[in-house]
């Protein structure tokens, strides 16, 4: 597994991690028992870096994480957690020390540490970019010792942009795949020149990058691929990265000609994360072992040519771009 630094963080991640929103909430049910698997199939794989937030399943990820950590008494993994959308509707004035502290311990109490490797704002209003007194706060509890690190997670590019920005911000984590190429352009090479990592979510576009889904395809009522289409419940860019579910099939069918003998359709997708400048590790979530073994091996897999880029570049003017625009 290749590892590269986070310079702020002081650490280095492997360049596949794991998503956890799956052994929480909102992609149907996962029995501890099955959660478990997945961090152990992820560990034995290579993965030294775990995303949570206190609001998948209102802690219960960062408690199974909590758990499989101390119970293997692993001392070599980075684990990310988020605050900030436990508390609905969201709003900018929740953002102050007095909640960070409270929230925070909640996480550390969850997760079984002193001090947490890494907290992000997990997407909170765009106003709150901007205010000096919150970052002001992260650095308080970085000074206080709870917590070591803190960035961001965004849904903008000018959201990324701005917290890039911020002189103490260790990382920015956005959706980011093959059907969500607007940073290409801005946020990487700015986030690569202050020194600050990028962890990609969304790899697969909530599953649609694997190549396992069809116009029959149906998810669980609780599964956010079901309620969340609309945006009704969140941006509806964190649901099939905000592709429309038809347009989504029918890029896959055009990338899946690309795809290398020995390598699958998740692993190719994944892979095209990996090889861009400035992300230091792509965040996929894994149901079970096998999914989790098979994401991690697309670390080991060539990377893609020039020729193969320019042919998934092309895909995404033609279908893609024109449906999502800017708005991300």
């Amino acid at each position: 597994m290749e590892n590269r630094g986070i310079p702020r963080l002081g650490r280095d991640v492997s360049v596949v991690g794991l998503g956890t929103w799956q052994l929480g909430a909102d992609w149907g049910d996962v029995s501890t028992e099955d959660a478990l698997s997945v961090l152990d199939a992820a560990y034995d794989s290579g993965v030294r870096l775990f995303d949570t937030a206190d609001a998948y399943g209102d802690g219960s990820s960062e408690k199974v994480i909590g758990e499989f950590v101390q119970s293997r008494g692993y001392d070599d993994i980075v684990v990310a957690t988020k605050i900030g959308r436990r508390v609905m509707p969201q709003r900018a004035d929740i953002y102050t020390l007095d909640n960070f502290r409270a929230w925070v311990d909640r996480s550390r109490e969850n997760l079984r540490v002193d001090t947490l490797d890494l907290v992000q704002l997990h997407c909170p209003p765009t106003s709150v970019y901007a205010d000096d007194e919150v970052f002001d706060a992260l650095d308080t509890l970085v000074d206080e010792g709870r917590i070591a690190a803190y960035g961001v997670s965004v849904e903008t590019r000018a959201e990324a942009l701005a917290a890039i920005a911020r002189p103490r911000l260790a990382t920015v984590q956005l959706v980011f795949n093959a059907f969500r190429q607007g940073p290409l352009t801005e946020v990487l090479p700015a986030a690569s020149a202050a020194g600050v990592g990028l962890i990609a979510r969304v790899p697969l576009a909530s599953g649609l990058l694997s190549g396992k889904y069809d116009e029959n395809t149906t998810f669980a009522a609780d599964d956010h691929r079901t309620y969340n289409r609309d945006g009704s419940a969140f941006d509806i860019g964190e649901t099939f990265a905000g592709v429309d579910f038809a347009t989504g099939l029918e890029a896959v069918r055009r990338l899946a000609p690309l795809v290398p003998e020995g390598v699958t359709m998740a692993q190719f997708a994944l892979r095209w994360v990996i090889d861009q400048v400035g992300i230091s590790t792509v965040i996929p979530g894994a149901r079970n072992a096998a999914q989790a073994h098979a994401n991690a091996e697309a670390a080991a897999a060539a990377p893609l040519s020039a020729e193969v880029q320019a042919d998934i570049a092309a895909v995404y003017a033609e279908l893609i771009a024109p449906q999502i625009g800017d708005r991300w």
